[in-house]
């Protein structure tokens, strides 16, 4: 069972690497705009992380 939640969490670490890092840095909107974009994808990637502590804890 642990490795379907690995496996469920590199999906997810995935997919916002890929949706959230390509347009910060191949974006062609203002800089503001990318930073906005990055301090969103920076506050995903903690809250994953923080859920997959706990996760990890209990099992």
């Amino acid at each position: 069972m642990k490795w379907y939640i690995y496996l469920l969490f590199f999906i997810l670490y995935a997919c916002v690497t890929f949706f959230g890092i390509g347009p910060v840095l191949i974006a062609d909107g203002s800089f503001q705009e990318r930073m906005i974009t990055l301090s969103v994808v920076i506050i995903i990637y903690l809250l994953l992380t923080i859920l997959l502590v706990r996760i990890r804890r209990r099992l």
